[in-house]
């Protein structure tokens, strides 16, 4: 069981002043977030890629590579990276460079994006969304899979026999299929036989448990081996030393964000009440003191079968020092709670899993 952060880099107006920090200043603290999380143990860390005025990465791969020159272990993803709108040459090619610096430790988790910044800053057509991740990923997987590659189709100028270098450390560079939920997306990369992330982050996180039967179904009829390949959750949540004071510092920016997105979105106001559902042991909000979290976690495991689990913090603009606690507390208290469980519950059902 691995686990580890993801963050969007935000920086939206702090909830209590209304003061905004640069964008310089949250990729420099956001630096000093993964160099942290590779300190006390965490496996992953992964940056988001947006395009608008309140998160700060359009680039994960250059924050992940000003950490990955300061970290020795933990593993460095985009999450995501959105792959309609860039060019899978650039993005390979980002990657394999962040993969060479960091010694094997990078990789891609692709999906369509929920915001759709990109799409008219680069200019493409929403009307062709789903076209241009089938076949922008067709491409980067031959990327990966070769040194030389020909290629045509619709959305980029075709490639004849060219190399696209550097070459990665890691052979085949990984790259994840982040999903939020959508069935075609899970059976799509069961088909391919590539790991999946799925967005959990709202309703109950049993009940994506029957996308995971359907995604290892798909990867069985397919030829692949299923027990190969890892599933990861993206969650919000904080890790503090006592739950009622964690809930009480994660709420006001999750509820300053949840409404703006939700305004955006049509959906409806998010209030106190709707934090307190959420992150009850049945939610998808994992806010707590290390063993409330720890004990969702293994849950997940257990019930819905994630093998990789990403906590996102923070929601929102965040004190750098409590979100600094937050990880610490991650890779110290949580994680060893659930690896422990989760080897011993593994070991015990060996076969039946």
């Amino acid at each position: 069981m691995e686990i580890g952060i993801s963050t969007f880099v935000e920086t939206s107006p702090d909830v209590h002043t209304g003061e905004v920090m640069s964008h310089a200043q949250r990729l420099r603290e956001v630096v000093e977030e993964i160099v942290l999380a590779d300190k006390v143990g965490l496996d992953v860390y992964g940056v988001g890629e947006h395009h608008r005025k309140d998160y700060a990465a359009s680039s994960p791969a250059v924050v992940l590579a000003a950490a990955a020159a300061q970290t020795k272990r933990i593993r460095l993803t985009s999450a995501v990276t959105v792959l309609s709108s860039d060019d899978p040459v650039r993005v390979f090619q980002d990657f394999a460079t962040l993969d060479g610096i960091s010694n094997g430790r990078a990789e891609i988790m692709a999906g369509r994006g929920s915001f759709i910044e990109s799409f008219p800053l680069f200019g493409y057509d929403l009307q062709d969304y789903d076209e241009l991740f089938d076949e922008k990923l067709e491409l980067l997987l031959k990327l990966c899979e070769s040194e030389k590659v020909t290629w045509s189709g619709k959305h980029r100028p075709a490639i004849h026999n060219l190399g696209v270098y550097p070459r990665p450390v890691q052979s085949p560079l990984p790259v994840w299929i982040g999903s939020g939920g959508n069935q075609e997306s899970v059976i799509r990369a069961g088909l391919l036989g590539l790991p999946l992330v799925l967005a959990i982050i709202g309703g109950r996180p049993i009940q994506f448990a029957p996308l995971v039967q359907l995604y290892k179904r798909a990867a069985a009829k397919a030829g692949h081996d299923v027990s190969k390949l890892p599933i990861a959750s993206h969650s919000h949540g904080f890790v503090g030393e006592d739950t009622e004071a964690a809930a009480d510092k994660f709420f006001p920016s999750t509820q300053a964000v949840m409404n703006v997105i939700g305004r955006e979105r049509g959906w409806g106001h998010y209030d106190r009440s709707s934090f307190d559902a959420a992150r009850s042991p049945d939610g998808a909000l994992y806010v707590g003191d290390p063993e409330t979290v720890a004990r969702k976690i293994i849950n997940l495991r257990k019930h819905v079968g994630i093998t990789r689990f990403f906590l996102h913090v923070p929601l929102g603009t965040m004190p750098h020092e409590d979100v600094m606690r937050a990880i610490e507390l991650l890779g110290t208290e949580v994680a060893p709670r659930v690896r422990e469980e989760v080897a011993r519950w593994e070991a015990e059902n060996e076969g039946n899993i």
